[in-house]
């Protein structure tokens, strides 16, 4: 029995967790909110080491000292270019230890009940399914492999019959509760997540890293059931509900569903990833070109990309908007839902350079202001400005919504390359003839542009 004080801690840890997401909903909020729930973590930790009754608390201990040495280097030497990279190897870490837990349960346990053994099969299923995806989705985000779908040998008749297989292995640990048949089901939910993955090319990612993320919480959620833990159960939960809303936001912002997103490339609808840089002609301009066209309009809209975060450009690009906003130039950043490689990842990035949260707006509105503004910058995006969202039916990412830069009077374009974007699909608004070049590392070609907005 739980004493009623632990109790009373894992309640105040479970409130913690709510406060934290709440918090987590604004950038304004978001630093508490991240310590909040960090709190309410640790709380959780120490309320389990005091109240329960441990066989092996040296090797918890030892376990998560290894945890610290190893997480607290990596999480603070990771670039913010990578970040959703190590999103992704956590939630797989999560997902393979709920099925490690629920293994250990199931050849530990007799006689368990065909209710906790069908939590133990869905924990070792999802759980290594979501280990098993994340590494992939790691790999492909890393470039370490093709960011281009990869169909097997085939194709969907592959997939099923994975599927298939791994329900069979579920449904026999369920009623034979044998230890090695749930060690089978484990491998078959390895398979199955690197065969969900690998279909899934370029810009689509993201969404899946959010959806494995999803697949976790829940794992976690029915360990919580498994070990009779009402916090893990909660946590769990919530991870797995604000995973899965994520999830489906994500997906809409790239107008698409979360099953056209998994399964789009057996149809040619999966954003290709990697692509070859075009030779068609552009028109490319110096810094001092750049400089008098931002310097002489009345209205900027900045668009942020990866390529920002990549170059590390954030305090030069807040640098260029006082220096025009001290010329009288109204400057603001059109932010897209999913521009980067998570979900406001723009926005952490420019809060970094204290960027005004005000100037700070949302796709719709920016796309409103459009129309009457002189100069659009796109630094480092591609496929969110892409006009074939919007113009070409047969286009991968045909139907999401993008930022209309191509209403403004004039784009200038910051690329390191005439390479496509993440999705690997050519953007047409870099030959528009209004829209002018400037390539280089965006942090060298936003100082040079600096210097010349102060030679003006």
């Amino acid at each position: 029995m739980t004493p009623v004080w632990a109790q009373l801690g894992y309640l105040v840890a479970a409130v913690c967790f709510v406060l934290a997401l709440k918090g987590l909903s604004s950038p304004r909020t978001a630093r508490r909110g991240n310590l909040i729930g960090a709190a309410g973590a640790a709380l959780a930790v120490v309320v389990v080491l005091a109240s329960e009754d441990l066989d092996h608390v040296p090797a918890v201990l030892a376990a998560m000292v290894v945890g610290c040495v190893v997480g607290v280097p990596a999480a603070r030497a990771v670039a913010m270019t990578a970040m959703p990279q190590l999103v992704a190897l956590f939630n797989g870490v999560g997902g393979a230890a709920a099925a490690l837990v629920a293994l250990l349960e199931l050849g530990a346990d007799d006689g368990v009940g065909p209710v906790l053994l069908g939590a133990v099969a869905f924990t070792v299923l999802v759980g290594s399914v979501s280990f098993s995806g994340s590494c992939l989705t790691f790999t492909k985000l890393q470039e370490l492999m093709t960011t281009r779908p990869v169909i097997p040998p085939g194709g969907r008749v592959v997939v099923i019959a994975a599927a298939a297989a791994a329900v069979v292995a579920a449904v026999v640990v369920v009623v034979t509760g044998q230890l090695w048949v749930g060690v089978v089901l484990g491998v078959l939910g390895l398979v199955l997540g690197v065969l969900l993955v690998l279909p899934v090319g370029g810009a689509d990612v993201p969404i899946v890293i959010s959806l494995l993320n999803a697949f976790t919480g829940l794992t976690v959620a029915a360990s919580g059931y498994l070990l009779g833990n009402v916090l893990l159960l909660v946590a769990g939960t919530l991870v797995g509900a604000s995973g899965t809303l994520l999830t489906r936001l994500m997906a809409s912002a790239m107008g698409r569903s979360v099953a056209g997103t998994l399964f789009g490339a057996f149809r040619g609808g999966s954003t290709a990833g990697g692509g070859e840089e075009s030779d068609r002609p552009v028109r490319v301009g110096s810094a001092e070109d750049v400089a008098i066209l931002l310097g002489y309009a009345n209205q900027v809209v900045v668009v942020p990309g990866y390529g920002l975060a990549v170059a590390q450009a954030q305090h030069a690009l807040r640098e260029l908007a006082d220096l025009l906003a001290g010329r009288g130039v109204r400057v603001s950043y059109g932010m897209h839902p999913v521009a980067g490689r998570m979900p406001g990842h723009m926005n952490v990035l420019l809060a970094e350079a204290n960027v005004p949260y005000e100037q700070l707006v949302e796709m719709e509105r920016a796309n409103g202001a459009l129309p009457s503004t002189d100069v659009a910058l796109v630094v480092g995006a591609n496929d969110v400005v892409n006009p074939a969202a919007r113009d070409v039916p047969g286009s991968p990412i045909y139907g999401m919504p993008i930022l209309d830069v191509d209403a403004a009077q004039a784009v200038v374009f910051l690329k390191r390359s005439m390479r496509p974007g993440f999705a690997g699909i050519d953007n047409s608004l870099l030959y528009d003839p209004k829209t002018t070049l400037l390539f280089g590392d965006a942090k060298a070609s936003l100082t040079s542009v600096v210097a010349a907005v102060k030679a003006l």
